[in-house]
């Protein structure tokens, strides 16, 4: 009968049990003789229910999956928080440790949201008292939830992070209720909450989630399958990251990289920061052997997931100097290679070996990477940079730009062009400090990147010709004008004189201010951007597409009628050794034409817009800058964008030629049109000097 009573107790009960006697130790003869449950000690088990109250007074209404999730930083009340501080640190996780008659008096007075050697008080009072004003006063409040600050060591760290990075990294922050992250900043916290009730997101929601949500989940890109980690798109809480956003950038580079493999096979490539290998798969598996890919990374766990995504895609893993297994064997058609996956400094890697496409994408500024990328990078190839520090680049924060780039930035109508032409200068002095040249073939600023892609010159003649397109930039603060710096040594007594336009003389004050140091020469070289074309074609990149023909439109500085966009030459009829020399002669010329080349920045029609007048069609106004003599273009940069070598006033003049008031509505097109030239251009500059008196500073 009582191996019968001890069989039939539930699990929870003999716990209880546990902790009711476990405070009041008997001698071993009583223990011989346990009671049975018709004995007279029965009713010693009535009052295990009684702790259940103490165990979390805050999760009574709660399911117990999210018990064992939510943070102890989250708490109903005041009080339920200074129970935490008599648990011992071992015991925090238990429900039992929370029984008021187990209070430990060393630990008694230890903050349970601070560590040790922060913060130990003296008295049960000032305990109280710091955890009411430095945790309870601060919180953020969800559903008669306090989610107090925390300052334990709590938040995912990556590795590589150490010394004062460290400790700054493990500073106070909240605990999500809903989706259990770690935010820093009170106001963070609030938009945080907010934006989770805007999307109707529960506790119970998030737990259904994340019952039924797999560890790993399969991604699918351009017919490459991957493997991607749980919050993959956040960089702090992952080592490999995945941006899906960041598509349109790996379907150009792909068409780069199969337009330079047409010139020679085969390539040599590095994905420099490989993360989950996305980039490398899709060069090995739509390239073939056409390449010989080697994906880098230095975190050991972004090493194993780009394994496994090998394997996934059916592509076979070489590790340094291994022998290929047999069995292994490519397949008949080359759709399938060998991907060399290697694990050290990216820097490290590229100065031990050479390579002909070297890609940088690492997580913000790549210019720590720039001298080792062209240290032992080949003669004619290739290397591409993406940055994804648009707060610097775009002129949010001024002072990382110049601690980064060493430039003076400003915000401009134009701030998307500056960015690139900022990432090219660095890479062009990076190039220049190991004699070697560059030639931009493209570069493209868009919301989240800024890519810029050179072909590399050998030679101490291209690295002096590439040094000397590096220059400063004029900008007038009041009519956005612009004009690079004349070259030369001597320092000219008024600087304003180099600028079209007549500000200084009628504005008070100083009117325009110096940028840069930045790429004054072309960013877009056409016959390469045709070849990338037609590459996409040839892929079915449907999504690439439209931008490559905006470049060659932006390139040729043509409206799209006027472009003829078709494939290259017979490039793969032709001989490997002809190919190459021709090649080699293309890429020697290097001082062409300035009429050639596209002319320097852009306007936007919106920011020149004369007040009280309806501008024309954008395609309209194209025609009329082209039909006046000058050279238009729009412009991947901004969609409101115009790129023309006209000089401002007569942008302005044409725009305001073609514009119609706003109370005709039409009916005096004809004649403003017959207007004199004498009173546009008066008009023009009247509006542009009501438009400083009435602003008085920059509109930026």
């Amino acid at each position: 009968m009582e191996n019968m009573a001890e069989e039939e107790l539930p699990p929870q009960e003999e716990e209880e049990e546990a902790q009711v006697r476990v405070p009041t130790p008997a001698p071993d003869s009583a223990l011989d003789s346990a009671p049975t449950p018709d004995s007279a000690p029965a009713p010693a088990l009535a009052p295990a229910p009684a702790p259940a109250p103490a165990l979390s007074p805050s999760l009574a209404s709660v399911p117990e999956e999210a018990e064992s999730k939510r943070h102890i930083s989250i708490q109903r009340r005041l009080a339920d928080l200074e129970k935490l501080a008599f648990v011992t640190e071992g015991d925090i996780d238990s429900a039992s440790s929370l029984n008021s008659d187990n209070q430990n008096t060393e630990n008694s007075r230890t903050c349970p949201l601070c560590p040790k050697e922060k913060f130990r008080a003296y008295s049960n009072h000032k305990l109280r008292r710091h955890l009411q004003n430095l945790h309870w006063k601060i919180s953020v409040e969800f559903e008669g939830y306090r989610m107090c600050i925390c300052h334990l060591a709590c938040r995912p760290v990556k590795p590589t992070i150490v010394g004062e990075q460290l400790s700054s990294k493990l500073g106070a922050h909240y605990h999500c209720i809903i989706c259990s992250a770690t935010i820093t900043r009170r106001t963070d916290m609030l938009g945080h909450v907010k934006r989770h009730v805007n999307k109707g997101e529960t506790k119970s929601r998030y737990i259904a989630a994340s019952t039924t949500k797999s560890a790993n989940e399969i991604l699918k890109e351009a017919d490459t399958d991957i493997q991607v980690c749980p919050n993959y798109s956040i960089p702090q809480k992952t080592d490999s990251y995945f941006n899906p956003k960041m598509k349109l950038n790996r379907q150009i580079i792909f068409c780069t990289l199969a337009a330079l493999a047409e010139e020679r096979k085969p390539l040599e490539c590095l994905d420099a920061f490989g993360a989950t290998g996305i980039m490398g798969l899709q060069w090995a598996k739509h390239l073939g052997n056409a390449v010989k890919v080697t994906i880098n990374d230095l975190n050991e766990n972004s090493v194993s997931l780009i394994q496994k995504n090998c394997h996934l895609n059916k592509l076979k893993v070489v590790v340094d100097s291994e022998e290929k297994e047999e069995g292994d064997a490519l397949d008949e058609d080359g759709t399938l290679g060998d991907i060399q996956v290697t694990r050290m400094d990216a820097n490290v890697l590229m100065h031990l070996r050479s390579f002909d496409f070297i890609h940088l994408d690492p997580f913000g500024t790549s210019v720590n990477y720039l001298d080792s990328a062209f240290r032992n990078v080949r003669n004619l190839g290739i290397v591409s940079v993406t940055s994804t520090d648009i707060s610097s680049l775009y002129a949010k924060a001024q002072h990382v730009a110049r601690r980064h780039y060493g430039c003076n930035i400003v915000r401009t109508e134009y701030y998307k062009e500056l960015a690139a032409r900022i990432v090219v200068a660095a890479v062009a002095r990076a190039a220049a400090r190991c004699n070697k040249g560059i030639e931009v073939l493209f570069a493209v600023a868009l919301e989240h990147f800024v890519l810029v892609v050179v072909r590399v010159l050998r030679g101490p003649t291209s690295a002096d010709e590439t040094t000397k397109k590096i220059q400063y930039l004029i900008h007038c603060q009041w009519c956005e004008e612009r004009i690079f710096q004349k070259d030369g040594n001597m320092v000219e007594e008024n600087p304003y004189r180099q600028l079209p336009c007549n500000c200084h003389g009628s504005m008070p004050g100083k009117t325009a201010i110096e940028l840069g140091p930045l790429w004054s020469s072309s960013l877009f070289n056409t016959g390469f951007l045709k070849r990338m074309l037609f590459e996409s074609l040839h892929h079915g990149l449907d999504d690439i597409q439209p931008l490559i023909k905006t470049l060659i439109f932006e390139s040729e500085c043509t409206p799209q009628s006027q472009c003829s966009v078709h494939a290259p030459s017979n490039l793969n009829k032709q001989g490997k050794r002809k190919s190459s020399e021709m090649i080699i002669n293309t890429a020697k010329k290097q001082k062409t034409d300035v009429s050639a080349a596209h002319p320097p920045f852009y306007y936007n029609i919106h920011r020149h817009s004369i007040k009280g007048m309806n501008m024309p069609k954008l395609k309209k106004f194209l025609c009329c800058l082209s039909q006046a003599g000058f050279r238009v273009s729009r412009t991947h940069f901004d969609p409101m964008g115009i790129r023309t070598d006209a000089p401002l006033v007569q942008f302005k003049s044409i725009l305001l030629k073609y514009s119609t008031p706003t109370y005709t509505g039409g009916q005096s097109e004809g004649s403003v049109q017959t207007a004199p030239e004498e009173t546009v251009a008066d008009r023009v500059e009247m509006s542009v000097n009501d438009k400083a008196e009435a602003s008085g500073c920059r509109r930026w």
